[in-house]
């Protein structure tokens, strides 16, 4: 938790300059996920080069299966020479599958915690605060001690002029707070709210549904792209088929709704980059690349082979003593 928690005091420096410059952390939130995208876009395009590697070894794969179909050892061993041969990492996905579920985490608490995390102020005063706030008449405490973060923020705005408050934060971070309090609107919901709290039947539920939908949907085309290898899956990409987007609809669900919204951001743009990236490095265009360089390969060895040319002076003597041999 802690790794998690550092991680998301880093990822909270990113978000902190975007909303400052949007006013708006729906807005910082898009902004943030597109600069994420880009920085692991070259471990995306790794996976897609391994997936389609994969499918262009799924027929030598299975030649070798059947002929080592009855010593394991052995088939392993020749596996490994082949995607050697090849160039090909079969579990390559996996780590672009890791990197995004770190960011996960770590934009979890810089939502989860903002004030520490996002706007970095001092922890002390912020625990401080959230004690004062639980004495506060007329205030329901949250059952949930993980976001009492969020709670302060929420009624920042009504006691602020207090002066138990003005004593805890310097002018600068009381003015950060106010800024930041009152820029988590999006159509009309608001993002440091769970969806869990307001019931199964709420507008909140949107932000689970949609997250369902597009991770569905990001999963599928990247199937649907990659068909030629499926059978052949790494167990890591079969989770992300079949389970990642009911846990991430799980997750959603019992989450502030600005956690939900950067998730359904992410699918949306994995979605995007998956169809670029399949058309890029498609399994059929590797097959034309790799036979284009095995082709390139050979014409180069030919033409390092020295010619040896025999001169018409050299050929017309020859032939003119094979005829007074064969006279005699």
């Amino acid at each position: 938790m802690q790794i998690f928690g550092f991680l998301g005091y880093i990822l909270g420096y990113a978000l902190w300059a975007a909303f400052y410059v949007f006013q708006n952390f729906g807005l910082a939130i898009i902004v943030f996920t597109i600069l994420v995208k880009l920085l692991v876009f070259p471990f995306s395009v790794k996976q897609q080069k391994s997936m389609a590697g994969q499918a262009r070894l799924a027929k030598k794969q299975k030649e070798l299966r059947e002929k080592y179909a009855n010593n394991r050892e052995l088939l392993q061993e020749e596996m490994n020479k082949l995607y050697e041969k090849e160039g090909v990492k079969p579990m390559g996905g996996c780590l672009t599958m890791i990197i995004p579920m770190l960011v996960l985490f770590g934009v979890f608490y810089a939502v989860a915690y903002p004030l520490t995390n996002t706007l970095h102020i001092n922890g002390d005063a912020v625990n401080s605060a959230v004690s004062y706030m639980s004495k506060i008449p007329g205030f329901v405490a949250n059952s949930n001690p993980t976001y009492q973060q969020i709670a302060l923020i929420k009624i920042f705005p009504n006691i602020v002029n207090t002066d138990t408050i003005q004593s805890l934060f310097t002018a600068a971070d009381i003015d950060k707070i106010h800024m930041f309090s009152n820029g988590f609107g999006l159509f009309g919901l608001d993002l440091l709210e769970v969806p869990a709290d307001h019931g199964f039947w709420s507008w909140y539920l949107l932000f689970p549904a949609l997250c369902l939908v597009s991770n569905i949907g990001s999963q599928f085309i990247m199937t649907k792209v990659n068909s030629a290898n499926m059978g052949q899956q790494q167990g890591c990409m079969k989770f992300a088929m079949y389970l990642l987007p009911l846990f991430s609809a799980y997750i959603t669900y019992s989450v502030p709704s600005a956690l939900g919204f950067y998730w359904i951001i992410s699918a949306v743009i994995s979605l995007i980059q998956s169809i670029v990236l399949a058309k890029v490095y498609s399994p059929a265009k590797m097959i034309a690349n790799s036979e284009a360089r095995h082709a390139a390969l050979l014409f180069e060895n030919e033409a390092k082979v020295p010619y040896v040319y025999a001169p018409r002076e050299s050929v017309s003597a020859g032939n003119a003593n094979a005829k007074k041999k064969k006279k005699k």
